[in-house]
This record gives structure tokens, sequence and C-alpha cells, in this order.
């Protein structure tokens, strides 16, 4: 997967094409849909970011939301600014080859559809995965969703280059507002992805496993139900250290998914990077800037063989 070339062309003619016919950017979900689409059915699935002659140093990038309850509306957000993602990555050089993953998060105790993950794609086939998500719109109102189901789809059932090849670790950001369970549950993963496990597995443990091969970023926007909430950020920062971000803007999610990324890979410092979102007339400078400030003073590079743990230290290169 993962070939094939972005081109803003071919998405505002879809665009287009969608406004004038009275469609929906995520007709599947509009449509009353309420079952996982094929295509993004994580039963028995791998996803792959593949190198190839197109693509020779693919970076692989996944994106999770939540789309429980006020979440809902991040996946429309991201949508509408996928060009802005894309140009950033792309024209400015932020990442070699970025290979971009959408998926989607809700509650495995209780919504028909917890879990949704598409494919790593290089051109506007990422924009038809984000249009087959199932807005649900669910969640158990216990200020839990199963964040750890998607972490251990993440862990056990991708495959990128990046890491066979070059030993880096791939770019995995979630944004969300509330707890994960404490564990992963062998029932859930069972159901949901396939694998047969002896028994749960602790999210510490699971955490560990995660970030030796995904850079992993909790996103905490602004305008969600519990944003600003302490329990919900100590929560995060205990298993992701600095990575646990605050936006104080939902719509700023696309421009510091590209700069983290462009900062991770030593292409930019914040200050290029804000002058960049400037040029573009982005108005997410200020939340970015606040955001990203503590990332910024971690970047740089280093190759360790010790293995990766949370606090952001380890193995392979420790970006940030």
């Amino acid at each position: 997967m993962g070939s094939g070339v972005w081109s803003t062309d071919v998405y505002d003619a879809a665009k287009r094409y969608r406004k004038a016919t009275g469609k929906s950017a995520f007709s599947y979900s509009d449509s009353g849909a309420r079952t996982v689409h094929t295509a993004l059915d994580p039963k028995g699935a791998t996803r792959e970011s593949r190198d190839s002659a197109e693509h020779p140093q693919s970076t692989p990038i996944a994106v999770l939301f939540d789309v429980t309850g006020s979440m809902g509306t991040v996946p429309r957000t991201l949508q509408a600014k996928l060009p802005q993602l894309l140009g950033l990555l792309q024209r400015q050089g932020y990442a070699s080859d970025p290979q971009i993953m959408f998926g989607a998060i809700g509650d495995a105790t209780c919504d028909r559809v917890p879990l949704q993950v598409g494919q790593f794609e290089s051109d506007n086939r990422m924009d038809d995965d984000l249009g087959r998500i199932v807005l649900e719109g669910g969640g158990g109102g216990q200020m839990m969703e199963s964040y750890e189901l998607a972490m251990y789809f993440m862990a056990r059932h991708t495959v990128t280059d990046s890491w066979r090849k070059r030993g880096r670790r791939g770019y995995l950001f979630i944004i969300g507002d509330e707890l994960a369970y404490p564990v992963v549950k062998a029932r859930e993963v069972r159901d949901r992805i396939g694998d047969r496990l002896a028994e749960d597995v602790p999210i510490r443990q699971l955490v560990d496993e995660l970030t030796a091969r995904w850079d992993t970023y909790y996103l905490l926007p602004a305008g969600s139900h519990y944003s600003g909430n302490r329990k919900v950020l100590d929560f995060w920062r205990g298993l992701l250290g600095q990575h646990a971000v605050e936006l104080d803007d939902l719509d700023a999610v696309c421009e510091t998914i590209a700069l983290t990324v462009g900062l991770g890979e030593q292409a930019i410092d914040l200050e290029q990077g804000l002058r960049d979102l400037e040029r573009t007339g982005s108005a997410a400078t200020a939340t970015v800037s606040k955001a990203l400030a503590r990332l910024d003073g971690g970047r740089g590079a280093q190759v360790s063989t010790l293995p990766f743990t949370s606090t952001g230290r380890g193995s392979g290169v420790t970006r940030l």
C-alpha cells in the first residue's frame, strides 16, 4: 500500500462534485450505516507502510481519533484540512514519502463500531478512508473509551519498512478526551481483531510495546467534553510524558500533526514551522506554538540500543 501521489486538484474536484450532488464527505456514515466498512474492518487485518520505487523512504503516520460524543467533529475537521496537512508534509519537506492512515475509536463495551482502521496511503485514497468512517457518536459515559484496543492493533497489526529497514519509528497520533481502560481485554481483542490472547494485557505493558515502534502522541483538544480535565491529562502524561499535548483549538489538529512530524524528522525547528503556518494563512499559529513548545525543547535524533520506554528514551531513533 502507499502508492500514488496526493493531488489537491483531485481533492477539490471531489469536493465540488459532492457540493453539486448534495453528498457528504462522510456519505457512508451519513447514509445511516452502523457497521464497520469492509475496508476499515480490523478483524484479521494488518496495515502496512511499504517502500517502493515511487516512495523509497516511506514515513508512516497514523491518526486515530475518538468519534464518541463531542469528539465526532474531529474527522470532519481533518477532512476539510487534508490539503493543508499534506502540503506541509510534502511541499515543505517535513517528511520523506509520508504515508497516512486514518482510523476511529469508540467504546468496545457498548458501541457497535469501536475500532475502524484504514490503510497507509500516499494519495487521495486517504480521503476515501475518512469518508468510510462511521461517526457513531456513542461511548459509555464513564470517562473511558477503548483507546487501548486501538493501541493494541497498532502495536501488533502494523508492519512498516521505516522500522524494518531503517530502525525508524513511525508517528501515531491519538486524538481524544477521555481515559483508556486499564487493560486490553482478551475477549474484546478476540471479537474485534481476531487474536486469541491467553490473558488481558495491562496498558503500561502495551504502551511500552507500542512505543518501541511508534512515536506516540495523545492530543487533547479544547471544545471536547473533558478538555482541560486534569485527571485525563495526568493519565496520559503518566503513560506518554510530554507527548500528551493540550490544544486550545480543535481546528489546529492538522497543523499540530504536521509540525510535530517536521520536528521529529529534524526538518524544521518550531520557529521555522510557525513561519510556514503564517505563510499558508493558518489561524492556528498561536495554538500550535503553545502546544509544541515543550516538544521543541527536546528536539534531536539519537540512536540507542536500549529498549524504548514511554519516558522518551530508547531504541531506534529518539526523535523528541
